[in-house]
């Protein structure tokens, strides 16, 4: 346990940034498996509608350092492969 003020300050706002993640990450997980979905019900376009709102969310964690940028685009263009494909 830590003594110093700074230091237990630093915990208190690691936590709150960690639960501000895990928040943020869950909601890319739910909507990235809406849009697979969507994709598996070949409802394409719906599915083109909806793209944007993924890439949208990847873009703001990728911004925020909540995942790294090259994570992102590597999903965005795995995506957009399977959209592709289905189309």
């Amino acid at each position: 346990m830590p003594r110093r003020r700074t230091s237990l300050k630093s915990n208190r706002v690691n936590k709150r940034k960690h639960t501000r993640n895990l928040k943020v990450k869950g909601q890319l997980k739910k909507t990235i498996k809406k849009f697979q979905e969507l994709l598996t019900k070949e409802n394409t376009t719906e599915a083109k509608a909806f793209i944007s709102k993924v890439f949208s969310q990847l873009d703001k964690a990728a911004k925020k350092n909540i995942i790294h940028p090259a994570t992102a685009n590597r999903r965005k263009s795995r995506l957009m492969r399977r959209l592709s494909k289905t189309a």
